[in-house]
């Protein structure tokens, strides 16, 4: 049985390894919060190495609860060390400052996984077919559609002729530079990088 003091323990050793992290980043500018919790710091470490995170993602991973995340969050960003942006039914956040508004739409759309799974494979693969994107995938046709018009709406894909990344060498960037915090496709990508960093539409 799982005792309250170990949750306790874990949960602080959770916050100590981000606030490591946020303490490490040459984007963070905190430390003089007056807070004696780990939780600021290491809500701005955590969205500093999962940029375009959504709120119950930091606030699961970090073991915090609503109130105490919201009222962090609410602060870092007062502050101009975190900022968000809606995004249909989340609220994601990034390092503020840090990245464009096609990299912030970038790291949102990279941060659900059939749509980066779509955005990877065709970074792979850009003369891959609807057909063929949904039995890599493993879901419907109608579903790589829907992704695909969400992709295209938001900017990141084309559908003039067959599907094409927009920015390519931006998104394979984010991707690269963040593969630790997707899966582990995402880190065999990272392994391609050289060849892939010179795709040519």
């Amino acid at each position: 049985m799982t005792r309250k003091g170990d949750v306790d323990e874990d949960k602080r050793a959770t916050l100590r390894r981000f606030a490591a992290l946020g303490a490490a980043s040459p984007f963070a500018r905190f430390g003089d919060s007056g807070s004696e919790s780990d939780a600021p710091d290491a809500i701005a470490g955590y969205v500093s190495a999962h940029p375009g995170t959504h709120f119950s993602k930091l606030r699961d991973d970090l073991k915090l609860g609503t109130g105490e995340a919201q009222h962090h969050l609410h602060r870092l960003e007062n502050e101009d060390i975190v900022a968000s942006q809606k995004d249909g039914d989340y609220r994601r956040y990034f390092p503020a400052d840090q990245f464009s508004e096609f990299e912030q739409v970038a790291l949102g759309y990279l941060r659900r996984s059939t749509a980066r799974g779509m955005l990877v494979t065709l970074l792979r693969r850009p003369d891959v077919t609807a057909s063929e994107l949904a039995t890599e995938l493993d879901v419907s046709r109608p579903t790589v559609s829907n992704y695909a018009g969400d992709l295209e709406s938001a900017g990141l894909l084309s559908r003039e002729d067959g599907y094409a990344v927009t920015e390519p060498e931006t998104v394979l960037t984010l991707l690269i530079r963040y593969a630790d915090s997707f899966d582990d496709d995402v880190a065999e990508l990272a392994g391609e990088a050289d060849s892939l960093l010179r795709y040519d539409p």
